[in-house]
């Protein structure tokens, strides 16, 4: 849901007043942002008479008039010093084409007035002015038209996580004057698929320290904890239960939220994306990280959900490969330790981004991308689609067989004896990145938490707790490009379990490049499941134990070339911990009530009959 943490050096990082790897001498070298823009500071008024405030930066060579490029955001507008916001600087490719650049605080937070509410999609009961962030948008945009002085009448959102979320909120009854937006990484369901929950799972250390963050004061707070290894504080906190008993105390309104409502109910409909954005009411350019450790399903399904009734063009989407709000700053031309062989992040902001909001605000030049514009792993290249995903893909089913081999020819064998099994314990759970697991938005170092998803999966290699299946070296080369979708047919000696499905690509053992990549696991996709869900995310069912099951895991979108020469894999695993939180792996009827005494180990069965052939589905593309 955020960027960075907006502490000190990272909300630097995030807004680009010292950018990764700059020096402050560097840095220094940097335009001075009172020389090129007047600043003004109001208290915009909406319509139940709360005051948000507001920072507009107007060009001082303006030589006429000009269209607004608003972001808003929960985490803060205003520079340290009260000078010239470094938010600037997250779009100084828009400079040259000229906007009058408008920073909000959303109410309740920092210096707006009113009450924060967490995702505030759909109107409170007995609220008679139809209050949300989507009227706190209308009405800001109304006042900016005016009374702010040379606007030629257009106005953009542009915006990331939170914020790209508060730009499809715009788009909901948007105001006439509302011309372009890009939502980048929102939040489009925080239970199905973003921030607090996949598929049921409970993503405990970012629910419990975002949370903290935001709701402990109304500026950024973060939790004292008393271990740096957050593996081992999560393990002796224990039940989800606890949380309150130790460290909340029900003082925290979003956590509250999470205990009361465990499954998909109302409650997370109503904050969700789809409750009120119905079509692509303004051009809007979706924008997804392929390694997004916060919200990738946001855009995703922001993109497919609008493009079913989009009649006017107007929606698209972008995709490459990036962590969390990697396009906005840096080159891009690497990601941890995986290089892209090209300035990425460069890429999108001077030939997508830049051009785009010239293009609807300004009318100038031609419309940047395609329908899909995708930057291709593996390959390393970007390429263009008419549909996401490509009408030309072919679905193929990677099928898990004996002796740990993964191939496209499906299983012959019968029975129920074809299979692979694993005891879980809760006592002991698969880590979700190699020990220590540091804190999410650290404040005195970078912190591990923005490039887990392409480490190394060796990391967990020979655990008995999780299975391995992978293909023979490939003699051509597998491009995935769209729908990855893990199809299990599972058994449990529980009456709850997770199953969380990674499909890797595997490096040969001698890599000329770069020795650090030889025999290298990277995820390509990956995604975890609560098997109480598996007929209804309203309606819990207990799993009947020693049954196969079957069990559906929706591992998103990928674009990549696993190359010849490499190999494909995928491992199951029950436990990722501490990102999500432990089954307890006896039926219960809500897991943030559970106790400790509830969790349990299991045996879980993987089948790979021609009876139950469990398989990893994907979108490949004709060989040239």
């Amino acid at each position: 849901m955020r960027i960075f943490g907006r502490v000190v050096l990272i909300a630097a990082m995030v807004v680009g007043i010292l950018a990764p790897g700059r020096s402050a001498a560097q840095e220094n070298k940097r335009p001075d942002l009172a020389e090129l823009f007047e600043k003004r500071e109001v208290m915009i008024p909406v319509r139940d008479g709360v005051k948000l405030h507001t920072e507009i930066y107007t060009p001082k060579n303006a030589k006429e008039p000009l269209p607004f490029l608003m972001d808003r955001t929960p985490y803060g507008v205003s520079a340290p010093n009260k000078g010239m916001s470094g938010e600037l600087y997250r779009y100084q490719n828009l400079w040259a084409d000229g906007y009058i650049f408008v920073f909000q605080d959303i109410r309740g937070r920092y210096g707006s007035e009113g009450k924060f509410e967490m995702l505030h999609t759909s109107p409170d009961a007995g609220d008679a002015k139809g209050v949300t962030e989507s009227s706190d948008t209308y009405d800001t945009i109304d006042w900016l038209i005016k009374n702010v002085a040379n606007n030629n009448g257009r106005v953009g959102m542009d915006g990331i996580s939170y914020p790209g979320y508060l730009v499809t909120m715009g788009m909901v009854n948007p105001h006439p004057a509302l011309k372009a937006v890009s939502e980048q990484a929102c939040m489009g369901d925080t239970w199905l698929g973003d921030d607090f929950f996949h598929n049921g799972a409970f993503r405990l250390s970012y629910g419990f320290e975002y949370t903290a963050l935001l709701e402990t004061s109304n500026e950024n707070f973060s939790f004292p904890f008393d271990s740096f290894d957050l593996y081992d504080f999560y393990l002796r906190m224990g039940a989800l239960s606890n949380a309150n008993v130790k460290y909340f105390h029900g003082k925290i309104p979003t956590w509250n939220d999470f205990v009361q409502h465990a499954s998909y109910d109302e409650f997370w409909k109503r904050h969700a994306v789809a409750a009120t954005l119905h079509e692509a009411t303004v051009p809007d350019l979706n924008v997804a990280g392929w390694w997004d450790q916060e919200d990738m399903f946001g855009p995703l399904m922001t993109y497919a959900r609008l493009e079913k009734s989009d009649k006017k063009n107007f929606n698209f989407l972008v995709a490459g490969p990036w962590n969390h709000g990697g396009w906005s700053r840096g080159p891009g031309k690497s990601l941890g330790q995986i290089p892209f062989h090209s300035d990425t992040g460069v890429h999108f902001r001077e030939k997508i981004e830049a051009p785009w909001f010239a293009y609807w605000l300004h009318d100038k030049g031609t419309l940047p991308v395609k329908e899909a514009t995708t930057f291709q792993t593996g390959s390393d290249t970007w390429t263009s689609y008419d549909s996401w995903p490509p009408k030309e893909a072919q679905t193929k089913n990677l099928y898990f067989r004996e002796e740990g081999k993964l191939s496209f020819d499906a299983p012959t064998a019968s029975g129920t004896d074809a299979a692979d099994s694993y005891v879980s314990d809760p006592a002991h759970p698969v880590p979700y990145r190699a020990r220590p697991v540091d804190m999410t938005y650290p404040s005195d170092h970078p912190g591990s938490w923005y490039t887990w998803l392409v480490q190394d999966q060796r990391f967990v290699d020979n655990r008995p707790d999780v299975l391995t299946w992978k293909t023979d070296v490939l003699t051509d080369d597998v491009t995935v490009a769209g729908n990855v979708v893990g199809k299990l047919f599972a058994s449990t000696t529980g009456s709850d379990a997770d199953w969380v499905v990674k499909l890797i690509d595997v490096y040969p053992e001698k890599v000329e490049e770069d020795w650090k990549l030889s025999g290298y696991e990277l995820m390509i996709a990956e995604e975890i499941f609560r098997g109480r869900y598996r007929n209804s995310f309203e309606k819990p069912e207990a799993i009947a134990p020693n049954q196969v099951t079957p069990f559906t895991v929706d591992m998103h979108s990928s674009n990549h070339v696993f190359k010849k020469g490499h190999r494909i894999m995928v491992q199951v695993q029950s436990t990722w911990f501490p990102l999500y939180d432990r089954n307890p792996q006896k039926f219960v009827p809500n897991i943030f009530e559970a106790k400790d005494a509830d969790y349990q180990k299991a045996t879980q069965t993987i089948y790979r009959s021609a009876k139950y052939p469990s398989s990893v589905a994907v979108d490949v593309l004709p060989a040239k």
